[in-house]
């Protein structure tokens, strides 16, 4: 008996235990749920999360139309929000600084400089306009209990509008994040519109701080989507940079920090960084001595964050879930919320009148057929209110409803002033005003899309014109960093130990190769044939017996190396001349057939395909009748890199000498400028430029009348937005331009050469003023313009064919003054003219290459 007792208490202890691990996984589900719902990831339905709601509903409730203290607002929200002043106050700046919904007033810090706001004693804020007309109310609010059930707050604000997209928001829970981007306003009420019209729509970020932004991998906002965020920089002059705008996610001083930190690692160089920002961001970067503005900015969205890469990942809650959806869905949801919260509103609307309607009814029917009078002989209430209702008997089939016994008594409360001032026109009136609100009410339910669309337009009209796009949408070019970064360094050789780097001692054998960076690749070239691509150390064994090395620019289809090698196989010296566009890094390569005793005996390298004369001297010895003789490498052809070559000779050579330098063997590059990122390419995106040798040029035309020689370089950059025109230069070409000049406040049109030579320096062609302005610039050979001109109240459209109308005169000269001194718009009528020669000044010697097909304004001459 005592053993069955022990084993039931046991058995019974059993029941009882609660194991730890499923307790902590129960509390941990209810709080990762916790946090997901009520604090991290916004609702589809406002695009508020809690502690935004109880704000806005805590302002609504202290709203009186004036300003009020934030340390009030955050004292009336905690009564809603159970996180403490701190939690309420940031969400509280974090709102004023997106300037929608709510206005400020005082010192609400700066998102671009990083500044904080001051303490919620001293700044305030009210509800926008905006905010009352599209966030707030009561008619269609959900509500229900605050935390401690002492008051009522809502579910969702009814909301008529994606805030959600306007605003964007950030938040970590547990296991789970939300990114959505913040979108510009405007777009998004017109994108409700065609959502509504049944249009297909694509939404982009529109970022508060500005900048360039390619979204070209948006993915709708969903997780795996990437943006580009550039600050926006401008070149004043060659030595100094400024930036105007920047990147989402960044502060000024942020910025700054990562360029100090880049010129220090030596990525870039600069003399000084100055913060001139104040009421717009200003950075002032000041060059270093001979540092390119178009490669520093090149280096500075490499190594810097005036670019950054944004990720987003679009999580709302729909129904209690976290959700992942595309911002595009997310429109489509808010816009149909608004609908059925305008239908809601209609609804509620077409009773509150149907009301009104019947009262009014009521009201004149008992005051015109004098029912009060009957009541004046009852002597119990209930016999008042059974009086009143036979009265309205006849009359209760043409009402929507049944009459109630609080119908009735609301009529019993109408005073007898009332009863002795009533007006049946007035009445009459009253309810046809309310039977038309009450007809127009209903043809918006059945027109409820329509409805929609006229509420959205309206809001655009009221709200529009205040939120124009900040953000610059285009595309980016993909910065290779090797080619952008500032030489920091030293390149060092040891050719005989067979050491690189640039970190060498000074000391015997040791060589200075040339300038580079700390992150380039090298090639490097010995005796034996073997070469390799290896990433520079400071101090690297590549091999002893080097005879080149130097910086490899990976597809540089320039670059041509001439090689002269005894093969060891068969004693016969081979010639040839190769490229490595490519490579794999530390794979050994053989400019040789790799032969046991093979070795080179001449080797050049060429930037630009030069092909030099050497003299090729044979062992006394041999049975050869010539012992000497020149050997031109621009017979041979250029191959690839495992090609092995043509004969030299069969004879055993005893020297090989430069005898002469060469010149470039390689065809005029094409090129293209793509307009919408301003970089120059070989990959025809763009205007197509044409072909270019080494001692070509490009000029560059800008809006406010300058004009600017370059290179060709492929890392050139240009402000596409300022670039009016831009080609190749050809000296013989006359530039006519159409232009106002302020000083004598008349237009004129002047045709002129261009007469210098400085490169990478602009030069102003028009007057000086900001009020000068350039109309149009050409390099047609007989332009035709089509002038639009004020004739008094009319506008009047002239042809003036520009080179009749002016010879060529000097690039300052002012020009022909235009007869009419109202032009309003000019724009070129003709095409590309055939060869006309009368204006030529200078001609080429060369027409081997000439660029008849460049597709520009050159011209091919015979």
């Amino acid at each position: 008996m005592f053993e069955d007792n022990v084993e039931n208490e046991q058995n019974s202890d059993n029941n009882n235990v609660i194991h730890i691990d499923g307790m902590y996984q129960n509390w941990f589900l209810d709080y990762a749920s916790y946090v997901i719902l009520e604090r991290a990831v916004p609702s589809i339905f406002d695009g508020l999360k809690p502690v935004q709601r109880r704000i806005l509903h805590s302002m609504k409730e202290l709203d009186d139309g004036r300003f009020n203290k934030v340390a009030n607002i955050i004292g009336s929200t905690m009564q809603y929000h159970p996180h403490g002043d701190a939690a309420i106050g940031d969400a509280i700046v974090n709102l004023g600084q997106k300037e929608l919904l709510i206005e400020t007033q005082g010192n609400w810090g700066d998102i671009r400089t990083g500044d904080s706001a001051a303490a919620p004693r001293y700044i305030e804020a009210r509800l926008s306009k905006f905010a009352l007309e599209v966030v707030f109310n009561p008619k269609t609010t959900e509500w229900q209990l605050s935390y401690d059930g002492r008051k009522k707050e809502p579910v969702n604000l009814p909301v008529k509008f994606p805030l959600l997209l306007s605003q964007g928001v950030e938040g970590i829970a547990v296991g789970l994040a939300t990114k959505i981007m913040p979108h510009n306003v405007k777009e998004l009420i017109k994108a409700s519109i065609d959502v509504l019209k049944g249009k297909k729509v694509h939404l982009l970020p529109d970022f508060p701080t500005g900048g360039l932004a390619d979204c070209s991998n948006y993915n709708s906002g969903l997780k795996g989507g990437k943006i580009r965020n550039r600050a926006k920089i401008e070149s004043p002059d060659n030595k100094t940079l400024l930036i105007k705008e920047i990147p989402y996610t960044c502060t000024t001083s942020s910025l700054i920090d990562s360029i100090i930190k880049a010129n220090d690692q030596g990525k870039i160089k600069i003399k000084k960084v100055i913060d001139n920002t104040a009421k717009d961001v200003e950075i002032e970067i000041q060059l270093a001595s001979g540092q390119s503005p178009d490669v520093t900015i090149a280096a500075l969205y490499a190594f810097t964050d005036c670019e950054v890469s944004i990720s987003p990942n679009a999580c709302v809650i729909i129904g209690d879930k976290p959700v992942f959806i595309g911002v595009e869905d997310i429109l489509k949801s808010d816009t149909d919320f608004t609908v059925k919260l305008l239908e809601t509103e209609l609804k509620i609307r077409e009773s509150e009148l149907q009301e009104k309607i019947l009262f009014s009814s009521l009201e004149k029917i008992f005051i015109e057929n004098r029912i009060y009078r009957d009541i004046e002989e009852c002597e119990t209430w209930e016999a008042v209110i059974e009086t009143i209702d036979k009265g309205l008997e006849p009359f209760k089939p043409s009402f929507y409803r049944e009459i109630t016994e609080d119908d009735i008594i609301r009529l019993t409360e109408i005073k007898i002033k009332r009863i002795s001032k009533f007006d049946t026109f007035k009445a009459d009136e009253l309810l046809r005003t309310l039977l038309e609100e009450l007809k127009e009410v209903r043809h918006h339910l059945i027109h409820i899309i329509e409805y929609a669309i006229d509420y959205f337009q309206n809001l655009l009209k009221k709200y529009g014109k205040d939120h124009e796009r900040l953000t610059e949408l285009t595309t980016f070019d993909t910065i290779q960093a090797s080619k952008v970064a500032a030489n920091n360094a030293k390149l060092y050789v040891n050719k005989k130990e067979g050491f690189v780097g640039y970190n060498l001692k000074k000391e015997e054998g040791v060589e200075e190769v040339m300038d580079c960076s700390d992150i380039d690749d090298i090639i490097v070239f010995r005796n034996t044939g073997e070469y390799q691509v290896t990433k520079i150390g400071d101090k690297k064994f590549v091999g002893k017996n080097i005879i080149h090395v130097e910086v490899y620019v990976k597809g540089d289809e320039r670059k041509v190396f001439n090689a002269i090698y005894l093969d060891g196989a068969t004693g016969i010296t081979r010639v040839k001349r190769f490229q490595v566009p490519s490579f794999t890094r530390d794979k050994e390569y053989n400019v040789t057939k790799g032969s046991p005793k093979s070795k080179v005996t001449y080797f050049s390298s060429n930037p630009n395909g030069e092909a030099e004369v050497v003299g090729v001297s044979l062992s006394p010895n041999c049975s050869a009748k010539v012992k000497s003789f020149e050997y031109d490498f621009a017979d041979l052809e250029i191959k690839g890199r495992g090609s092995q070559g043509n004969i030299l000779t069969k004879y055993p050579v005893r020297r090989v000498t430069l005898k002469r330098e060469g010149v470039s063997t390689l065809p005029a590059i094409d090129l293209w400028y793509d307009e919408a990122v301003g970089l120059l390419n070989k990959d025809e995106n763009g205007k197509y430029l044409g072909k270019f040798k080494d001692e070509d040029r490009i000029i560059i035309f800008y809006e406010d009348g300058e004009y600017e020689l370059t290179n060709f370089e492929i890392t050139n950059r240009y402000d596409a937005k300022k670039v009016v025109l831009i080609e190749k230069f050809l000296p013989y070409k006359a530039i006519s331009a159409v232009h106002y000049d302020t000083n004598n406040r008349q237009y004129y049109i002047k045709r002129f050469h261009i007469e210098t030579s400085t490169m990478n320096k602009k030069f102003k062609f028009i007057n000086e003023s900001n009020a000068s302005r350039l109309l149009v610039v050409t390099t047609q050979m007989s332009p035709l313009v089509e002038l639009t001109y004020t004739n008094g109240r009319k506008r009047e459209k002239y042809q003036v064919n520009l080179k009749e109308f002016v010879e060529v005169k000097g690039w300052k000269a002012l020009g022909n003054k235009i007869p009419h001194d109202r032009v309003t718009d000019a724009k070129i009528l003709s095409q590309d003219d055939p060869v006309d020669t009368t204006d030529i000044k200078v001609k080429k010697e060369d027409n081997s290459d000439d660029d008849a097909n460049d597709g520009h304004d050159s011209l091919r001459l015979f």
